[in-house]
């Protein structure tokens, strides 16, 4: 998996070098401390795509998500997924694109002290990009509906349907080349 990772890096890199009208790339990152349980949480989620008309693009989400408990448990989790989409732009003015983000992914998460579980999630998640200037968008995706097995945003199971909830909410920003 590492390998992969790696792999998909360096081919993102090398698009990116070569940079071209339609291409961008965007992302997250979160950091939480939980006082109560002494707990730290962290994730980076890597995107890059191609647009390849007004209405349609493909990309990739890469994500790095760590969980760790410092006290009582001395439980932490680490988390790697990559997961490809089809971006459908439904509705555009100058400043605000509504668009579904359809696709899969696949995950790998480890707990500390026990075995790695890969899954997998298909399904839509809806988003807004607000137009900030020529090249910068404000970002963000709510919500998921499809299935999941497995995967690390759901590590507790498997199952299909909507999902509204903070696991299902990104926020970031996006630059257009």
């Amino acid at each position: 998996m590492r390998k992969l990772f790696l792999l998909v890096v360096i081919v993102m890199a090398a698009i990116t070098a070569s940079a071209q009208e339609g291409i961008y790339l965007g992302g997250g990152i979160s950091l939480w401390r939980n006082n109560d349980v002494d707990k730290t949480s962290f994730s980076i989620t890597p995107d890059v795509g191609y647009n390849l008309s007004e209405k349609w693009a493909v990309g990739v989400e890469l994500a790095y998500t760590h969980k760790g408990y410092d006290e009582d448990y001395k439980v932490s989790t680490n988390a790697f997924a990559l997961a490809p989409y089809a971006r459908y732009s439904f509705y555009e003015n100058k400043i605000v694109r509504l668009f579904l983000d359809m696709g899969f992914g696949f995950s790998t998460y480890k707990a500390k002290h026990a075995d790695s579980v890969n899954g997998f999630e298909i399904g839509v998640k809806p988003g807004l990009a607000v137009k900030l200037n020529d090249n910068f968008s404000f970002i963000t995706k709510v919500g998921f509906a499809g299935y999941r097995d497995d995967y690390y945003r759901n590590m507790n199971g498997n199952g299909f349907g909507v999902a509204l909830d903070g696991e299902n909410i990104s926020i970031g920003i996006e630059y257009e080349f």
